[in-house]
């Protein structure tokens, strides 16, 4: 039951976080597109062509978004910690494991026990610290360069996914100690079905 309580909310960070990132492409190739076309109604080979376009195409107001970058860096952010989640729970992260398949079963049982732990600590530091500089960057007021929009609301929007990771890596780490010395599974397949 909590197992499916977790998974559902780490499906529901990874969809969001992929609506986000569909989003954010969405806007990129808006914005590249604009740039180009701008270029274009600047260029001497349009101009040479026919002047009436080039200045009808200019009239338009095409262009980048403004802001763009900056609405890209922020939404990235959030989107890095929202599939945070799905990838601690199916442990989708990068392992080198080039010496543990000589190991026993048991020593490798306990390195991922303790990589999941470590792992976990990590995801609560880096939780912790999103919470700081949120706090720090509303205490200074401090905004956007071109959309002046406040610095805080990326650091709170990652701070909150980074929240729902701490919560999956929390539930990760008990369910593998528990998973060790009971023998009883409480966390879904691994990425290509290895447990």
């Amino acid at each position: 039951m909590l197992l499916t309580l977790v998974e559902r909310l780490a499906r529901f960070m990874a969809i969001l976080g992929g609506l986000v990132l569909t989003a954010l492409i969405g806007l990129t190739c808006v914005s590249v597109l604009g740039r180009g076309l701008n270029t274009f109604g600047h260029s001497e080979f349009l101009t040479s062509l026919s002047e009436s376009a080039a200045n009808a195409l200019i009239a338009t107001g095409v262009g980048p978004v403004s802001g763009d970058f900056e609405l890209v860096e922020a939404g990235i952010s959030f989107t890095i910690f929202a599939f945070l989640p799905i990838c601690q729970l199916k442990r989708g992260h990068a392992t080198v494991d080039v010496f543990a398949g000589s190991f026993p079963i048991w020593m490798n049982r306990g390195l991922e026990v303790l990589w999941e732990v470590l792992l976990s600590l990590l995801v609560f530091l880096i939780t912790w610290r999103l919470f700081v500089g949120m706090e720090d960057k509303m205490r200074y007021n401090e905004t956007t360069f071109l959309l002046q929009f406040p610095v805080w609301w990326a650091f709170a929007l990652s701070f909150a996914a980074a929240a729902v990771a701490s919560v999956v890596a929390l539930y990760c780490a008990v369910a593998k100690v528990l998973e060790l010395f009971t023998g009883r599974r409480f966390t879904p397949d691994a990425e290509g079905g290895v447990h």
